[in-house]
């Protein structure tokens, strides 16, 4: 009960001011989330381009990441021997600020809820910790500035 009501107070303390950033168009790769502006600096590294989905047209694998397909969701493969790129989880993301692994993060106004959904490194700029009624978060840009 104690972490339903702790993250019913994150998400609508966080989701009055974390407003998502309709620019951002989030793509998959290995089960990881990365962005569209990331792997375009990888075109070395992949497989082909990488197909734009709708929320309604998202294969079967791609449906628990529907809440980031605002956009559309990209889906890349890297070729054999380059999949490893720096990842953590948002329990790891947590964790290096001393907040609690169950904590949401947000990256463009984007809610990540599960712990161990993986995101790349790459994509986490200018991160700030905000607090809402005593709880800390943290929020993070795919932009670098």
């Amino acid at each position: 009960m104690k972490k339903l009501l702790y993250s019913l107070l994150i998400f609508a303390s966080a989701s009055l001011f974390a407003q998502k950033n309709t620019s951002t168009k989030f793509a998959i790769a290995n089960d990881v989330v990365g962005s569209v502006e990331m792997f375009a600096t990888k075109g070395n590294m992949l497989q082909g381009k990488g197909i734009p989905r709708t929320k309604a047209a998202l294969p079967q694998n791609l449906k628990k990441y529907a809440d980031l397909a605002d956009n559309g969701l990209v889906e890349y493969k890297f070729i054999k021997g380059y999949e490893g790129l720096d990842r953590l989880t948002v329990a790891q993301i947590n964790e290096m600020d001393s907040l609690p692994k169950e904590t949401p993060v947000f990256i463009d106004g984007y809610e990540f809820k599960n712990p161990e959904t993986k995101v790349y490194a790459e994509i986490l700029n200018n991160k700030q910790i905000k607090e809402e009624n005593g709880k800390k978060f943290l929020t993070f840009t795919t932009k670098a500035k």
